[in-house]
């Protein structure tokens, strides 16, 4: 499994994103290395898709679904709605995508 995290440096919400993302791992019985990745420029923004630090992919896939993959890539900050902390992507949300990886990785 590749566990991907883009972030822009100084980014208040990218290491409490990446130990949500270690939490869920631990949980699920997988080891996994995070892949930590800092967004310095827009050319950058652009060639990785990125929507926003902090973003995170499970084997390539944005864990927020592909309904936010619409719109411009710029180096921003980014929200997802329903945690409780709106900069850090919800515990159930990284859950979901990392099991639906594992089911992809079965078939």
């Amino acid at each position: 499994m590749r566990v991907e995290v883009f972030f822009v440096p100084d980014c208040p919400h990218h290491p409490a994103a990446v130990q949500r993302v270690r939490d869920v791992l631990l949980a699920e019985g997988i080891r996994a290395e995070i892949h930590e990745t800092a967004i310095t420029d827009a050319n950058a923004a652009q060639e990785l898709r990125f929507r926003g630090s902090p973003t995170i992919r499970i084997n390539g896939r944005d864990i927020a679904g592909e309904s936010q993959q619409k719109g411009s890539y710029a180096l921003a900050c980014r929200l997802y709605p329903g945690s409780k902390e709106p900069g850090v992507p919800p515990v159930e949300m990284i859950r979901r995508a990392v099991r639906d990886a594992l089911d992809g990785d079965r078939q």
